[in-house]
C-alpha cells in the first residue's frame, strides 16, 4: 500500500500499528521514530527489517504515511519537523484522543503543502509500551476520521485502518471531542478520582480499605492505571467539554446523594433500573460482550 511508512511514537498504540503493518504488508519499509531508549530495544525484538531512526530529518524526506502517536503535547516539536523534511506528496495521520485542539495546530503551524488526515482508534489499555502491542489490537474497533477536503488523501487513511481491521466513521472535531467527552474521557476522570477517594479513605481511618477491593474498584482501578501524560493532555486539550461532562456529572451525583439522605425508594430504583437498559444497549450494539474480562486474561 505504502512503500515507506513512519511510525513515530511507538508505545502501545504506536507498536500496534507496526505490528498491524507488519502483518498485513501494508509497507514495504518500515521507519520508526522513539526517544525511549527502553522502548527502542523493544522494537528491535518486533522484527528484525524495522529501521529505527534516531532524527527527524532529512532520512524522513522519502517517508510516504507518516503515522504520529505520541502525546498530543509532542505534535508542535514534530510538526516543525515535518515542515522542514517531509516531502510535499507524503500523507500524514495521528491517532490523537481530541480533535478540535489538533485541528487548530495543524491549520495554524502545519505546512500548506502537507497533507494530514485526523484519526482516533478506540482501542488501547492501562498498560503502556511496545511489549503489550498486539497485532489485531484494531480488530472491529472503531476508528474515527475527520472528515476532510482532500477526498484522495481520505480514503487512502481510511483504507489503512479498514486493512488493519478497524471500522471507519467519519466525524467532525466538534462532535467527536463532544461525544468522548462523556464515553471515554469522564470515565477515565471518574476512575482516578474514586482511586483517590480510597486512598484518601484509608488514609483518614487507617485501615486498609484497598486490601479488600471489590470488583468495582478493581475494575475501576485498571482504568485508572492509565498513562497520566497522555490523560493530562486529553483532559487539557478537551477542557471545555470536560467542563461540561463534569458539571452534569456533579448534578446528577447530588441527585443520588438526595435520593440516599432521604430514601427516595422509587426515584432511586428508577435511576438504577434505567442503567441497565443502557448496559443492554452496549452489549446489541457489540461494544462489549456479556461477560467481560476487563482486561484480566
Amino acid at each position: 500500500m505504502f512503500k515507506k511508512i513512519l511510525i513515530i511514537g511507538c508505545g502501545l498504540i504506536g507498536s500496534s500499528i507496526l505490528r498491524g503493518t507488519i502483518n498485513k504488508k501494508l509497507s514495504k519499509k518500515i521507519y520508526v521514530f522513539e526517544k525511549n531508549k527502553k522502548y527502542r530495544n523493544q522494537i528491535k525484538k518486533i522484527n528484525k527489517k524495522i529501521i529505527l531512526i534516531n532524527k527527524l530529518d532529512k532520512t524522513i524526506q522519502e517517508m510516504n504515511f507518516v503515522i504520529i502517536a505520541t502525546p498530543m503535547s509532542e505534535y508542535k516539536k514534530i510538526i516543525s519537523k515535518l515542515n522542514i523534511f517531509l516531502n510535499h506528496n507524503a500523507l500524514i495521520t495521528d491517532v490523537g484522543s481530541t480533535r478540535s485542539n489538533v485541528a487548530k495546530l495543524i491549520k495554524e503551524k502545519l505546512s500548506k503543502k502537507l497533507n494530514w488526515v485526523m484519526s482516533h482508534p478506540i482501542a488501547g489499555s492501562e498498560v503502556s509500551g511496545p511489549q503489550h502491542g498486539k497485532k489485531n489490537l484494531f480488530e472491529n474497533k472503531w476508528c474515527i476520521i475527520i472528515k476532510d477536503k482532500n477526498k484522495d488523501k481520505l480514503k487512502k487513511v481510511i483504507i489503512f485502518w479498514k486493512k488493519i481491521g478497524a471500522k471507519v466513521i467519519l466525524m467532525n472535531p466538534k462532535d467527536h471531542d463532544k461525544i468522548f467527552s462523556i464515553t471515554s474521557h469522564l470515565p477515565h476522570l471518574i476512575a482516578y478520582n474514586l482511586i483517590k477517594t480510597a486512598q484518601d479513605f484509608q488514609k483518614k481511618d487507617k485501615k486498609n480499605i484497598i486490601q479488600f477491593s471489590a470488583g468495582g474498584l478493581r475494575d475501576f482501578s485498571r482504568i485508572a492505571a492509565s498513562n497520566e501524560i497522555m490523560w493530562r493532555d486529553i483532559f487539557f486539550n478537551n477542557k471545555k467539554n470536560m467542563i461540561s461532562a463534569i458539571n452534569m456529572f456533579s448534578k446528577n451525583l447530588n441527585s443520588f446523594k438526595k435520593n440516599i439522605q432521604s430514601l427516595q425508594d422509587k426515584d432511586l430504583r428508577k435511576k438504577l433500573a434505567n442503567s441497565k437498559k443502557v448496559r443492554k444497549q452496549i452489549i446489541q450494539l457489540k461494544q462489549d460482550i456479556a461477560k467481560p474480562d476487563f482486561g484480566r486474561e
